[in-house]
């Protein structure tokens, strides 16, 4: 295995000499803390052991005790944890997600979906040896379920690592997982526990291509489909560390550290645990994913010698570095290849109802209506239950029966954002996209992110049923109204967008090639020339086709487009090119952020929030679910319930919403 550490044996050790500088740092009233964090991130962990030895002999005194003492918070614990082996670190982490109040699930996946059978092996050792009990029975005794059966699979330590790959074993292992999954009525989950448990590395990356070819979804998306809980966690994070560790690692710090407060026990463990192992990997995957170093991600999220610490175990900034280690490429290049062999299966939340009576449905919404007050639980019980078709003949049959326009009704009847959301069920999809288009563009100021939202995202039959929507609602098209409130080369691309003239055919190899190397050729143009090459190619080729274009493009220029297009565009042009290569990506993950971004913080964007909502409802908000569960690590019912508390006093809009959600992940 190749190191890809960034911290190394210390050349001309001395253990006596450092044992002396540490008693020394930590004599008399207070202590040296930064002798003590950069002697101690300078040396390599078989090193520090023999520090520990020599500072026992030479001064009779146990060195973590003294460190303990010593120090205190977050900087205690990252020294002190640095101090021990790492099987001895690992098995206090699993010691302590099982022992203390309620389970650290997060912890015991982390540490058993990625060790080595030799990491398993000493861990077990080292937990029998520190706390005088079985591992695998204290595993058994505080989780339950495939979950539990699971981690004790991987507890063995008895993976396959010969590296030799039976190409028979990987059609029947793919066949097998599809059979006890996507083509059955309920999972079973022993098969899958068994394959993704036992298999090797190079023979489960070839089951997970072959999968995709038979269920023609990935071996994720089978996995957030017919699993849940943790054990879907587990099963998710088995399935990350088989395709790359780095990656898994990187995902898990950034969700360590973005938002309110940090997770800094996972962040003090990953950093521990990978500095001597592939840390240069996981920068680079960090950078790839997220757009900036992790060293920087580090350096605005901690503080003190504790922020010192872990910025030298992180080894370096990325950020001042222009280009993808070999490593990083071949893995933003495979996550290319990935998307582009991924044929997601879109799911709503949101289906027509059985038993359907449009007259019925009349009759119940005007009783809602008529008289002292408004029943509103039993409009959103009605709006929020049926499909948007279904909703077309209630408008119809309303006005049939009762010679009133509903429309109208509900507007009188209902107020605020519940207002806001119930008419934007009631209306079609293109006068709702009509509709917030305008409401993008009117009064002071642009709503740029909605216009680039619904443009990049729409198909060119919904752009062009959209424009005769807004034609017949504004008498004016759609296409002028940008002109007039838009300018410059962000007022081009919008134009090109409307015009709903995307390719839609399959990938041309030859000219996805060929394109790639002019995005890549245009990189060295000025700034207007480069803008106007990016437009000419991602608003007009298809999603498929831009998917090898942007697989490419880091084939011909170690960089991804994304990194690109963040570093040397700006402003709205920027924004609109990232929401396209994030769609071509995985649009539902593009629509997790920006429902995430529309809740965050004080207040919440409830236009942004409702018209998400209403739009992906009835196409894919059923995945734009689990991709925000996944990146958030909190479910978006959970997220939706907690953010429109404020400002919602009756309720209604809050439930109008979590229906749509459709159940808590």
């Amino acid at each position: 295995m190749v190191f890809r550490g960034t911290i190394t044996a210390a050349p001309d050790f001395d253990p006596s000499a450092d044992a002396e500088a540490l008693y020394s740092a930590m004599k008399g009233i207070g202590s040296d803390k930064e002798a003590i964090l950069d002697l101690v991130t300078s040396r390599s962990n078989a090193q520090r052991q023999e520090v520990i030895a020599a500072y026992k002999s030479n001064f009779g005194k146990d060195l973590i005790d003294d460190l303990k003492y010593e120090l205190t918070g977050k900087f205690e614990r990252l020294i002190v944890s640095l101090m021990r082996t790492p099987a001895y670190h690992d098995a206090k982490e699993i010691h302590d997600a099982v022992k203390g109040a309620g389970t650290n699930e997060r912890c015991l996946i982390e540490v058993m979906a990625s060790r080595t059978n030799q990491q398993m092996h000493d861990m077990v050792a080292a937990y029998k040896d520190a706390y005088g009990g079985d591992i695998e029975e204290d595993i058994i005794a505080d989780t339950s379920g495939h979950f539990k059966k699971m981690l004790i699979v991987l507890l063995q330590g008895t993976r396959d690592e010969s590296g030799v790959v039976d190409a028979d074993l990987v059609e029947q292992d793919a066949q097998d997982l599809y059979a006890a999954g996507e083509e059955q009525w309920g999972t079973d989950e022993a098969k899958f526990i068994m394959i993704l448990g036992n298999r090797s590395v190079t023979h489960l990356r070839m089951v997970f291509d072959a999968y995709e070819k038979i269920a023609e979804v990935s071996i994720e998306d089978s996995i957030k489909s017919e699993l849940s809980g943790d054990f879907e966690r587990l099963m998710l994070a088995v399935v990350q560390c088989i395709r790359s560790v780095p990656m898994f690692y990187a995902k898990r710090l950034y969700k360590s550290m973005k938002g309110l407060g940090t997770a800094d026990n996972t962040l003090i463990r990953i950093m521990i645990s990978r500095s001597e192992i592939d840390m240069l990997d996981i920068r680079e995957c960090f950078r790839l994913r997220y757009e900036t170093s992790l060293y920087n991600m580090i350096k605005d999220d901690t503080s003190g010698d504790y922020k010192r610490t872990l910025l030298n175990l992180c080894g370096g900034d990325d950020d001042l570095a222009g280009e993808f280690f070999p490593e990083a490429a071949q893995i933003a290049y495979k996550m290319w290849e990935l998307s582009a062999m991924t044929k997601v299966q879109l799911r709503p939340t949101l289906r027509p109802a059985a038993n359907f009576d449009p007259a019925a449905d009349a009759q119940a919404l005007r009783k809602a209506m008529k008289g002292f007050g408004t029943d509103e639980d039993a409009i959103i019980d009605i709006v929020a239950q049926r499909s948007n078709a279904q909703r077309q003949e209630i408008r119809q049959a309303f006005k049939s029966l009762l010679g009133r326009d509903l429309m109208k009704d509900l507007k009188s009847e209902l107020s605020k954002n519940l207002e806001r959301l119930i008419i934007g069920l009631m209306l079609t999809p293109a006068e709702f996209d009509a509709k917030m288009m305008r409401k993008a563009m009117e009064g002071a100021g642009t709503d740029e992110h909605a216009l680039i939202e619904i443009l990049v995202t729409r198909s060119n039959e919904e752009i062009h049923a959209m424009n005769a929507a807004y034609q017949n609602a504004y008498k004016k098209s759609l296409e002028e109204a940008i002109q007039s409130d838009t300018s410059g080369h962000f007022c081009r691309i919008l134009v090109s967008l409307v015009q709903g003239a995307r390719e839609e055919g399959p990938v041309d190899v030859e000219r996805a090639d060929a394109d790639a190397q002019e995005l890549a050729d245009a990189c060295n143009a000025d700034s207007d020339d480069m803008e106007m090459k990016f437009m000419s190619i991602l608003c007009t080729r298809s999603f498929p086709h831009l998917r090898r274009v942007f697989q490419e493009f880091v084939r011909c220029t170690n960089k991804d487009i994304e990194q690109i297009i963040k570093k040397e565009m700006s402003g709205d042009v920027k924004n609109s090119f990232y929401a396209i290569v994030r769609s071509v990506k995985n649009q539902p993950s593009y629509f997790a952020d920006r429902l995430y971004k529309a809740m965050k913080g004080l207040g919440t964007d409830d236009r942004a929030l409702i018209r998400i909502m209403v739009s992906r409802c009835e196409v894919d908000l059923f995945n734009i679910r689990k991709e925000f569960k996944e990146t958030h690590d909190v479910s978006l019912h959970e997220f939706i319930q907690v953010e429109t508390m404020i400002g919602d006093t009756s309720g209604d809009y809050r439930k109008t919403l979590l229906m749509l959600c459709g159940g808590e992940d």
